[in-house]
């Protein structure tokens, strides 16, 4: 183990447990529910800005994206700036009315507003179903991220690293709840800016400067400074893919929507797209150059994924390795706590209070349900990480897919069509959900597009299929204005 490098870590960590005390000194003054999953909406915009890009960004965007980019070449580089509008896209669509509406309605969780929009029981159930399985999967990969990161920047065996890095994370956010994931990850937006900008000039520097280093890739494989990259993966039914994936399908995300009903007021919208956009763009850009580049200082990896772990204890002095260690470490602490707190509500607000909405008032119960759900969940997912597979990033693809193939068109239509009713949102859920299963499973790739494509337009035209048969909303639901 690397002493020099685990102690800025160890010190990072007792921050984040010192964040979570103060989180929860925080919550016992409001409604439990509320403040547990939503921190009393409550978030101003530095803060919204963020948290939404620090629950964007994932160990794919530190782990697994650089590691594409060292693999393909600079042409991943710029596929990776595609995801550039996310925020604003998030907050563009749902943003504003998705927040009034969840206030109106008391929404905790995103099934909550299905619910309110759709009035059916049924849709919160699948919907609340799909959210778990595609959760496991995404939080998996966070899980072996983190572990990666302890592995090779730390000497920390994989198994162990994979026990510290899931517990920790489990306690911290069923310690503390949305407040101090919120907290957390104001602090670790910043940590990941300072983390990356060290970094990338950290690795021009070591390659003998950005001239010297795109030499060197070209000598390696002149493809690795084409805009197609290595192999010629990039080919343009894949971009556009990736686009839809990664970018616009964002927007069905429920871990990334639950944020646009927790903020304060419009001007913390305002200022959390501007903020949240350039914070992407610079964690977007930064990381994947870093992995791109750092082909011409360790040209010979055999994983990957390991590239920017390597980096760090190669072109950084032990010390500040470990302050960098914190940002993908915060990265991926953030996206973990982020869809834990989900799955949480999920099960104890959806599902639990669904069935017996008696308990609602008895708050000491669910204020222990609720934080071991969290706890068992964060161990649940650290089992599944055990055995990892070699490139996480197609892992967390296949995740985000299967997420927004079943909640985009509900969201989005649920919220712009006054018509759309219970059936059309429904065979939307089933059809996406299916359709990408099925896809994804063989792995056809339909005129080389992602599985996501035509999942979501079968989908879409599955909802308005739907819609034709189903009932017209009742007066007393809810409404768009």
């Amino acid at each position: 183990m690397q002493t020099e490098v685990l102690l800025p870590l160890i010190a990072y960590l007792l921050l984040v447990f010192g964040l979570s005390v103060y989180a929860y000194t925080r919550r016992e003054q409001g409604n439990f529910l509320t403040e547990y999953f939503l921190g009393n909406r409550s978030m101003g915009g530095f803060v919204l800005a963020m948290t939404l890009t620090a629950t964007y960004i994932s160990a794919s965007s530190f782990i697994g994206g650089p590691g594409a980019a060292y693999k393909f070449g600079l042409g991943w580089v710029l596929l990776a700036m595609i995801q550039l509008p996310a925020v604003w896209l998030s907050l563009g669509v749902l943003g504003k009315k998705f927040a009034i509406l969840a206030r109106r309605y008391n929404a905790v969780t995103l099934n909550d507003m299905l619910f309110a929009r759709y009035q059916s029981r049924l849709l919160v159930w699948l919907a609340s179903l799909s959210l778990l399985v595609a959760f496991l999967g995404a939080m998996t990969v966070q899980f072996i991220g983190g572990a990666r990161l302890l592995e090779t920047a730390a000497g920390i065996p994989y198994d162990t690293g994979l026990l510290i890095f899931g517990i920790s994370i489990a306690l911290y956010t069923a310690f503390g709840g949305f407040r101090a994931s919120v907290l957390n990850d104001a602090m670790q937006g910043l940590v990941m800016l300072l983390g990356t900008i060290l970094l990338l000039v950290a690795v021009i520097h070591a390659a003998g400067g950005l001239h010297s280093a795109v030499d060197k890739l070209q000598q390696i494989d002149p493809k690795l400074v084409s805009v197609h990259g290595g192999g010629d993966v990039l080919s343009l039914p894949f971009m556009a893919s990736f686009w839809v994936l990664v970018c616009f399908g964002v927007i069905g995300l429920p871990h990334t929507a639950v944020r646009c009903i927790s903020y304060k007021d419009s001007k913390a919208v305002h200022r959390g797209i501007v903020l949240g956009t350039l914070v992407v763009a610079v964690l977007m850009f930064g990381m994947h150059l870093a992995g791109a580049l750092g082909r011409a200082v360790l040209p010979d990896l055999k994983i990957p994924d390991q590239v920017i772990p390597t980096l760090m204890i190669t072109v950084l002095p032990p010390y500040a390795a470990g302050i960098f260690l914190a940002a993908p470490m915060a990265a991926i602490m953030s996206t973990i706590n982020a869809q834990l707190l989900q799955s949480s509500a999920t099960i104890v607000k959806d599902l639990y209070l669904g069935v017996k909405p008696e308990q609602l008032t008895n708050e000491r119960k669910l204020k222990r349900f609720s934080s071991w759900a969290t706890f068992v969940l964060g161990l649940l997912v650290l089992l599944a990480a055990w055995r990892p597979p070699e490139m996480i990033i197609w892992l967390n693809l296949l995740a985000f897919g299967g997420l927004e193939a079943v909640f985009l068109w509900p969201l989005v239509l649920g919220l712009y069509w006054e018509r759309a009713n219970a059936t059309g949102a429904l065979s939307s859920m089933i059809v996406g959900a299916v359709c990408y299963t099925l896809l994804a499973s063989i792995d056809l790739h339909i005129a080389g597009l992602h599985p996501i494509v035509p999942s979501l337009l079968l989908s879409l035209l599955a909802f308005y299929v739907g819609n034709t048969f189903g009932k017209p909303p009742r007066e007393t639901a809810f409404k768009p204005s």
